[in-house]
């Protein structure tokens, strides 16, 4: 169906709310574009889908993305009524932008596949350069960096045939931030400058303030903190001023980095918790990613090591999510590190707990093997399953303050020499308490002796107030307690322990862990195994 011709009102509008938009004046272009839809004659439906899809876009630059969906849902229907396929592609591409900024890469895809096969079809060069650049964004945030080159180039060479200032400093911003990942830094700032000067002709404050940004990330890159600090204190007025959510995230970012750098940690941690703050209000999973993986780094200088693993998993999950592999090669060479720093501390405790106790030897690295089998089968992620593990291995570290000749009495204990072996739990979380353990291994040492029916110790805890960390390791401790041979009685079988747990299901154990136990016992054969802890290697 033919488009109708604007009224010069419409027109005038339009215009209007895309200068406003371009500089940023987000409230008041929404103002003239919904006044333009008011004026809009019945037959000019493929004009409302437009204008719906600018106010779209207002929106999404705001981090409003639920109510973007919701106006791209109706300029898409409108399209689809008007039978236009020129704007069904356009709406088709902006709500793939839109799980494109949550990032949610595996839905945005086939919205680009659907856009681009019709912007084809219709002829439509720019958008085809539009949704090539959406997928380098995409190719750039897998890692993937020559295939995002490749979708840029192709972008900017339409861009710049069609002399679409705008959209020619979008792209060089973009291909700038692959060329600082790949270190050519000179392409990189040749790119950045030339992106500032097409977004300054296009009137186009957001991305010059985006591409400024791209510029104090390359010069921290390059050690030049001191002139990063000036931009990103120009950048961050003029973003206020400007009410740019975006670019308050990303130069809170910048300056928590900076301060870092300098020293200053407490600005450092303020800044970058004002980025990810930021980005979870937007939605903005890329910015939250990188902001964690920034907190990781600033929490490790600080020696703060539960806050550094916390946040180290937190970028994990985000980068996992996103897909983005490079991110993930670094952030597990972090956390290695920091499991590092740990390895002689567990080594060393493990081994003492052992020379002491006669009995007991490999028992530490039985119940890790069960422990984490089973905590794996509960669904823990794989960066707390080593701290996790450093826990089942030390949960009777306090054996150290029991008496030798109660450790290794042949016979059953007295009544008050139980007492003074039950005190290994308190003692243990006491031995550890100076230790800043990055995950909370405490309570799988203090309370691995609780019962489900809170009649255990120390503490005498029950049900889900016993941390489930400990509810595992009872289980696991017990198993490998009843499967071992002592001097007073010999090991039971498989069959016969799990029987004589079953037994006591809802009174000692947790009635769901004992379950997942019993089932992984018998499909995995997992009973006096090596213990499979790659990280912790117990000297005997």
């Amino acid at each position: 169906m033919a488009k109708q011709a604007l009224s010069p009102d419409v027109a005038t509008l339009i215009d209007e709310a895309g200068r406003a938009d371009a500089a940023g004046q987000r409230d008041v272009a929404r103002s003239r574009y919904e006044t333009a839809l008011s004026l809009l004659r019945g037959g000019d439906g493929a004009a409302a889908s437009s204008i719906i899809r600018r106010i779209a876009r207002s929106y999404l630059d705001e981090g409003h993305l639920e109510t973007a969906l919701d106006c791209l849902a109706g300029a898409l229907a409108m399209a689809e009524a008007w039978d236009s396929s020129e704007d069904i592609a356009h709406a088709v591409n902006a709500i793939g932008n839109a799980h494109l900024m949550r990032g949610d890469f595996d839905t945005a895809e086939p919205m680009y596949a659907r856009a681009l096969a019709l912007a084809v079809n219709v002829e439509d060069r720019q958008l085809e350069a539009m949704i090539a650049q959406n997928l380098g964004v995409i190719a750039s945030v897998r890692g993937d960096l020559t295939a995002a080159l490749d979708y840029y180039r192709s972008s900017l060479a339409i861009y710049r045939k069609e002399s679409l200032h705008r959209q020619i400093g979008h792209t060089l911003n973009n291909m700038g931030l692959v060329y600082t990942q790949m270190e050519s830094f000179d392409d990189a700032r040749a790119a950045y400058e030339e992106a500032v000067v097409h977004c300054r002709a296009a009137g186009d404050v957001p991305h010059r303030l985006l591409a400024l940004n791209s510029s104090v990330s390359l010069l921290i890159a390059q050690g030049e903190i001191d002139r990063a600090a000036t931009v990103a204190g120009t950048i961050l007025i003029e973003a206020r001023d400007a009410g740019d959510q975006r670019a308050l995230g990303e130069t809170f970012k910048n300056l928590g980095v900076i301060c870092r750098s300098k020293g200053d940690t407490v600005a450092a941690e303020r800044h970058l918790q004002a980025a990810y703050a930021n980005a979870l209000r937007r939605e903005d999973l890329l910015l939250a990613a990188e902001t964690a993986r920034e907190q990781a780094e600033l929490f490790e200088t600080m020696t703060k090591n539960r806050e550094t693993l916390q946040a180290l998993s937190l970028s994990h999950r985000l980068f996992t999510r996103l897909r983005a592999q490079r991110n993930l090669s670094d952030l597990q060479r972090r956390v290695a590190r920091l499991e590092d720093r740990f390895y002689l501390v567990v080594a060393r405790w493990a081994r003492d707990i052992e020379s002491k106790d006669a009995y007991t030897r490999g028992h530490c690295e039985r119940v890790s093997e069960y422990a984490c089998a089973l905590a794996r089968d509960v669904g823990l992620d794989e960066i707390t399953m080593f701290w996790f593990g450093i826990g089942a291995v030390l949960h009777d570290v306090g054996k150290i303050a029991v008496p030798s000749e109660i450790l290794n009495k042949p016979g059953r204990l007295t009544p008050e020499e139980r007492t003074i072996m039950e005190q290994h739990a308190a003692a243990g979380s006491e031995l550890l308490s100076s230790i800043d353990f990055p995950w909370d291994v405490l309570p799988m040492v203090r309370n691995h002796h609780e019962k489900w029916d809170g009649s255990g110790y120390p503490d005498r805890l029950a049900g889900e107030d016993i941390a489930l960390s400990a509810r595992i390791v009872c289980v696991a401790d017990v198993f490998d307690a009843l499967t071992t041979d002592r001097p007073y009685r010999r090991g039971f079988t498989r069959e016969e322990a799990l029987m004589m747990m079953e037994a006591e299901r809802g009174t000692r154990f947790d009635p769901d862990l004992l379950s997942r136990f019993e089932r992984l016992i018998r499909a995995t054969r997992l009973y006096h195994l090596p213990a499979q802890m790659p990280a912790i290697a117990i000297a005997s």
